[in-house]
């Protein structure tokens, strides 16, 4: 008896499968059906990104492996190629957001250029007394000590739906602030955007369970 092993993607899956059963009848024949995952190309994006991301060890002190977005957004391809994997999924996932909040700081660096390109509006969401104005406030707790949040209250209108940008989840503990910073406010949180993810931090059990997150690139 002969065996074949037959490696495909999974849009050849079920043709490839009843194509090898019609053949199975009419021959003595074993066959394996191996099935892959073709990637997409919002998939080879993320991938041509990751390749430009570097990794410090042993920065900001010492056991910590830190990994550098702006050693990506230094090279104009990969600028321009992040911008449009933020405004894409901000668009598939979040079709109905009427915000971008960015957290400081480096959320900054793409909150604007994702509301200008969907023409809505960019929140910035920083740390006490750093914005004018009247404001609203959220204080949580860090492993030591305890920081405060803030957003300008005439920015936030009743019902407002946003979406969280940030470069980066490890703990949780800051997005997690800004989340409850924005629903004191009035505002709907519709999910978090980070580029970032370091699974091993656990920062999602961080965040309320009925708010979605998505990272572009998962670490360790």
């Amino acid at each position: 008896m002969s065996i074949v092993t037959v490696v495909i993607n999974d849009r050849s899956y079920l043709r490839a499968r009843l194509t090898f059963m019609s053949l199975k009848k009419n021959n003595n024949l074993k066959y394996n059906i191996v099935q892959t995952k073709m990637a997409t190309e919002y998939e080879k994006k993320i991938s041509e990104l990751e390749k430009k991301i570097k990794n410090f060890p042993n920065f900001p002190k010492q056991g910590i492996l830190f990994w550098d977005i702006f050693s990506a957004i230094s090279d104009g391809a990969a600028c321009k190629l992040l911008q449009s994997l933020l405004i894409e999924t901000i668009r598939t996932k979040y079709p109905d957001a009427e915000a971008v909040v960015g957290l400081e700081s480096r959320g900054f660096l793409f909150s604007f250029s994702i509301a200008a390109e969907m023409g809505i509006g960019c929140l910035p969401v920083r740390k006490k007394g750093k914005l004018p104005g009247d404001v609203i406030s959220y204080k949580y707790d860090l492993e030591y000590g305890s920081d405060t949040l803030e957003i300008q209250k005439d920015s936030i209108k009743p019902g407002l739906k946003c979406v969280i940008i940030d470069d980066l989840i490890a703990t949780g503990g800051s997005l997690n602030a800004a989340i409850q910073l924005l629903s004191n406010s009035g505002a709907k949180v519709l999910g978090c955007l980070v580029i970032i993810e370091l699974e091993s931090l656990k920062g999602r059990k961080n965040i309320p369970k009925d708010i979605p997150i998505h990272s572009m690139i998962k670490y360790d």
